[in-house]
């Protein structure tokens, strides 16, 4: 797949927080594992915490939650940042679809 190999970086202003090496494409998700920098154990239990609401099927908490990785935090792919993102990171496995544009309704 054209993704497979890729690198693409979290970031918390300047900040690399980790990187995610793309190792499967499943439209419209990208898997891959994460290696993280020192600096992501400050957001570390955001991600937890997201992802426990999706688990527990609590989107509407979710949504609020995710707010604050969406707003603090940027994704940029080998091209640049992406206007818009939904990622998850569970230990060293992080996935994400993402947007040039930002996605409807958000």
């Amino acid at each position: 797949m054209a993704f497979e190999g890729e690198v693409w970086q979290l970031l918390k202003q300047e900040e690399l927080l980790g990187k995610i090496v793309i190792e499967e494409a499943d439209f419209p998700w990208l898997h891959g594992r994460f290696v993280p920098t020192p600096r992501f154990a400050e957001v570390k239990l955001w991600f937890d915490e997201s992802l426990a609401l999706v688990e527990a099927e609590e989107f509407e908490q979710f949504d609020d939650a995710y707010d604050r990785i969406a707003n603090a935090l940027s994704l940029v792919a080998p091209s640049g940042p992406v206007a818009e993102y939904l990622l998850h990171i569970d230990g060293d496995r992080a996935w994400f679809r993402w947007s040039d544009e930002p996605f409807e309704g958000g």
